[in-house]
């Protein structure tokens, strides 16, 4: 095992080396005025920018910026490969405003163990909540102390220290270390961001499925959601809602319900992880 992450960490740097030369070369270049664009070849292919995906089809998975092949390498996931009816939820908090009670109420009423996403904010504001949701069987995840553009942050320290600092705020709320699961803020990352994370021991978790959720003043009917949630749902399906939605709180429980009654079982991502390495 050792000798094959060291294989990782092999291709993981040169990658970057190589963009730099080459944004290098083609700076100077530029410059001196004898290069007029570069030529595509030079940039490794990635997926760098912001997670999206394309949905084509109702109850299958849609397609990712990046296919699940390339994101293994990594130890990054946004779907679970396989036809089984299960779903992993989580949640993703910048701050509170109320609605976590109630949605950890319906995940305690159907047993569901759910992954929160937290950032810094979250866990000074909110340590009971968060020792709440250690108590009851969910994961608490690492969405970064201070919220930024990860895709932007290029050096190794910056970024260990992002997720380095909420590990030990959670430590000192909890009294347990966290799970080592990452979620980029806004879905935005870079190939060395994958690179960092898993070099740091994260595995790093996209989604196959989210609706606009996140605007306070501005949420879902009920219909509108369920029309998302429901239609879009696949096997293997990570769902992010986000826990600051007053909609989220007010359907979880008549969605976990409805989500059963298709057939669908809830699993923690800590199973889906321990499948990824088997």
């Amino acid at each position: 095992m050792k000798h094959h992450h060291h294989h990782h960490r092999l291709y993981c740097k040169p990658a970057a080396k190589i963009l730099f030369l080459f944004l290098l070369s083609f700076i100077f270049g530029n410059w001196l005025g004898y290069i007029t664009a570069p030529s595509p070849a030079a940039i490794p292919a990635s997926a760098d920018g912001n997670w999206g995906l394309s949905f084509q089809q109702e109850g299958q998975p849609p397609v990712g910026n990046a296919s699940s092949e390339y994101l293994k390498q990594f130890n990054a996931h946004y779907t679970a490969d396989t036809s089984e009816k299960v779903l992993y939820l989580t949640f993703d908090a910048g701050y509170e405003n109320g609605n976590t009670p109630a949605i950890l109420d319906a995940l305690k009423k159907h047993q569901v163990p759910a992954t929160f996403f937290l950032v810094g904010n979250y866990l000074n504001t909110s340590p009971d909540l968060v020792r709440r949701m250690a108590a009851e069987g969910h994961t608490v995840g690492n969405h970064t102390f201070h919220h930024p553009d990860m895709s932007r942050i290029s050096t190794e320290e910056t970024f260990s220290q992002e997720l380095r600092s909420l590990e030990d705020l959670y430590q000192q709320i909890t009294g347990q270390s966290m799970q080592r699961f990452y979620r980029p803020p806004q879905g935005k990352y870079s190939e060395s961001n994958l690179c960092m994370a898993r070099d740091l021991g994260y595995h790093t978790f996209f989604w196959s499925l989210a609706y606009v959720d996140w605007y306070e003043d501005k949420q879902p009917s009920h219909e509108e959601a369920f029309q998302k949630l429901l239609g879009r749902i696949h096997p293997g399906a990570i769902v992010l809602l986000h826990s600051t939605s007053r909609t989220n709180a007010e359907i979880l429980d008549e969605l976990l319900t409805r989500w059963e009654e298709m057939g669908y079982q809830f699993r923690p991502l800590t199973e889906l992880v321990s499948k990824s390495e088997l």
